[in-house]
């Protein structure tokens, strides 16, 4: 299986995943296999668009809630390494540290207007949430009315406790995280829990008007339990010069007493405690940049590997996937881990019909680690599904795994690119019905799911994302269980989605490798749809075409890449590789993107206003500095600056440490203006002493961190 293929199964894996977890309460695989799916994408493709959304879209027919802040993801860790590096370099070598546990629940907003409660929401796709108001009055330690009158978001994890479980659950559920979330969004009383044996802990609060002075966020949540009356998750502060040496301990302590605690937990939260440091380091699309869950090291466990199904994804990749009998590894049950690809396969060694070893590490999905031989009949007793069911499946012959040559869904044969495998053929059905749904999800279409995009495909009534826009009343109203009440619905939201800008159409295409933040770069370097082909096709130059621009550099060195090529790679996080795999992407679709193009209104990317002393100007850092370069990006940032890895007359200043090398040369021999650190320092300064009373108080505001998953 090449790169790309595996790259495909793991976001199609977490998506389907992410699904049943959030929106049907039902988990196929465990906390550990889905953070090892999410970590290998993240190791294979950190841009990819799945790993920057937060979950899925609440089910078609739930009331919605608009989150007015965003309930993000966390950036994850599993060593003392991690938290070494999460200190000295993601937060800029900061000195006091807050740490929490990492509750194992349900993640619930609690809307609070003059002291009452409002409303109540799960995250959802971390935009967008389901009400469960009604369920969440019912958790025995969320207040209906608050101590004091004012109006906040507060946010935290539901979660039951141990003892109720096992007193009262224990026979309905592997683990007590699974009855969490179908306990707050049970309709009459139909779910497998009680809302009233849940608890809440909260982890953050957001004031709308009239917010406490505070520089920590400990004291907001002492504001929290002791003023306001909501009781928050425990914490500890961590204060020194070198504080990750402390949290590198209380990990291992924590890891000592995790079964003890009265609520299941998988890790430990670590938070910077000073608002104003949060508020300089700021946010991804998926994560806060001051934060990290770290998570406990790994768990054994075997099983029988059952058999082996092919799956493909959206960009053609063809991933084997294990079925194994269930195995519960740290209070979760795995039934389905993934083998990677066919390399991976042999490597291992394993046969259908072994008893195989499950490792999880640092509560990330499991994997296959090895193949300890034949399995007995006797490896499949007294096993269970994650419903409590009892497992009545057998022992299949041992035989060999056998890689297949044709697509599983099409007839096209399959090729092999590196290590992995691949269907070419655009015009798969698997691709084309995932790619559409992928659309659909990143528009937030309600009530375009998969069952109805089969549907369509299966009656011939699509064959691409463009064939959406040509849908008519008539022609839905022919499909099993469609009323003209949930026709009108589904039309109205693709004509919700004919209007958008250039970055979110890039995104919704779901390309490889092209997430929210790379389709904002692509869109801003290329303006319009008619810029964005244009680029393609001058992408496209080899030397001695008329569009790959000056062949040699200023040293007289050839050029390995055209200007269009090169343009792209002076964004930052944008390299060659990105740069080729965007206009590839773009160019093999360029039949589809045309269709669009004249069935949707899609508009002129903005320019990105920045307001500050460094506004429209370009940076370039080399050389050791005084300060983390994490903090001079930032800082830069701040002031409306842009950074990039590469020197270039396009290049404004270049920073210089000690040491520069070669880029300070080459910068000099351009004409580029050279600034010391203490040069830059001094005009970021400036931003700050031309900033307005209300720039100034906006950067006071309390930030927030909305979910720990």
């Amino acid at each position: 299986m090449t790169r790309k293929d595996r790259i495909k199964f793991l976001a199609e894996a977490v998506s389907h995943h992410r699904e049943l977890y959030y929106n049907h309460s039902a988990p196929e695989i465990s906390d550990a296999e889905f953070d090892a799916l999410w970590d290998e994408l993240k190791s294979l493709d950190p841009e990819n668009p799945v790993l920057h959304q937060v979950g899925p879209e609440p089910l078609p027919g739930t009331v919605k809630v608009e989150h007015k802040f965003p309930m993000l993801s966390l950036d994850k860790g599993t060593t003392g390494e991690d938290i070494t590096h999460f200190v000295t370099q993601s937060t800029a070598g900061g000195k006091r540290y807050l740490a929490q546990p990492k509750l194992d629940g349900s993640a619930l907003s609690l809307e609070y207007i003059a002291g009452n409660l409002h409303r109540a929401a799960t995250r959802g796709s971390g935009e967008r949430g389901e009400d469960v108001t009604l369920n969440a009055k019912l958790v025995s330690n969320i207040p209906s009315r608050l101590k004091i009158p004012i109006d906040c978001h507060v946010r935290g994890e539901v979660v039951m406790p141990l003892k109720i479980f096992e007193e009262k659950y224990k026979h309905v559920s592997p683990n007590p995280r699974n009855l969490c979330s179908g306990a707050l969004r049970q309709k009459h009383g139909d779910g497998k829990a009680e809302a009233s044996d849940l608890v809440f802990c909260a982890y953050d609060v957001k004031f709308l008007n009239d917010s406490p002075q505070a520089l920590y966020d400990s004291e907001l949540l002492s504001f929290l339990q002791k003023s306001i009356g909501i009781e928050p998750a425990p914490w500890q502060i961590f204060e020194s010069d070198s504080p990750q040496t402390e949290m590198i301990q209380y990990t291992e302590e924590w890891s000592a007493k995790r079964s003890d605690y009265d609520f299941e937990i998988d890790g430990i939260v670590f938070k910077v405690d000073s608002l104003s440091q949060r508020e300089r380091l700021g946010f991804t699309a998926h994560h806060p940049r001051w934060a990290l869950a770290w998570k406990f090291p790994p768990e054994e466990a075997t099983s029988v590997l059952l058999h082996v199904d092919w799956q493909i994804g959206r960009t053609g990749n063809v991933t084997p996937v294990a079925r194994i009998a269930p195995q519960t590894v740290g209070g979760v049950t795995v039934e389905n881990t993934t083998l990677h690809n066919p390399g991976e396969v042999e490597r291992l060694g394993v046969k259908i019909g072994d008893k195989v070893l499950i490792v999880r590490r640092g509560d990330v999905i499991p994997k296959i680690e090895s193949s300890l031989g034949p399995a007995a009949i006797t490896d499949l007793e007294n096993r269970f599904h994650a419903d409590g069911t009892q497992f009545a499946g057998k022992l299949p012959p041992s035989s060999k795994i056998t890689t297949p040559s044709i697509c599983p869904a099409c007839p096209a044969n399959l090729v092999v690119e590196g290590a992995f495998l691949k269907c070419l053929d655009l015009m798969c059905g698997s691709r084309t019905s995932r790619s559409i749904i992928y659309w659909c999800r990143a528009l937030e279409m309600d009530g375009i799911g998969e069952k109805l995009v089969e549907q369509l495909l299966d009656s011939n009534l699509i064959k691409d994302i463009a064939d959406l826009y040509k849908l008519e009343k008539a022609q839905l109203l022919k499909l099993e269980r469609m009323a003209e009440k949930s026709a009108n619905n589904v039309l109205t939201e693709i004509d919700r989605t004919k209007s958008m800008n250039l970055s979110k159409f890039l995104h919704a295409l779901g390309l490889p490798g092209i997430g929210p933040e790379l389709a904002s770069l692509v869109a801003q370097q290329t303006k319009s749809f008619e810029g964005l082909m244009k680029w393609v096709d001058d992408a496209k130059a080899e030397p001695g075409d008329q569009n790959f621009g000056p062949i040699n550099d200023s040293k007289g060195k050839p050029f390995k890449q055209n200007s269009a090529l090169r343009l792209m790679c002076e964004n930052e996080g944008i390299g060659s590789k990105v740069a080729l795999q965007v206009r590839d992407g773009l160019d093999s679709r360029k039949e589809l993107l045309i269709k669009l193009s004249q069935l949707l209104s899609l508009s002129d990317e903005p320019e990105m206003v920045s307001r500050g002393s460094l506004s429209d100007m370009t940076f370039c850092i080399t050389g050791s500095l005084s300060n983390p370069r994490k903090e001079i990006q930032l800082m830069i940032k701040a002031a409306g600056g842009k950074v990039v890895g590469s020197v270039s007359s396009n290049l404004d200043v270049l920073v210089v440490g000690e040491n520069a090398g070669s880029k300070l040369a080459k910068a000099n021999s351009l004409g580029v203006k050279v600034w010391n650190e203490d040069e830059l320092i001094n005009a970021c300064s400036e931003n700050n002493l031309n900033k307005s009373s209300e720039d100034i108080e906006s950067t006071n505001i309390q930030s927030s961190l909305f979910d720990y998953n």
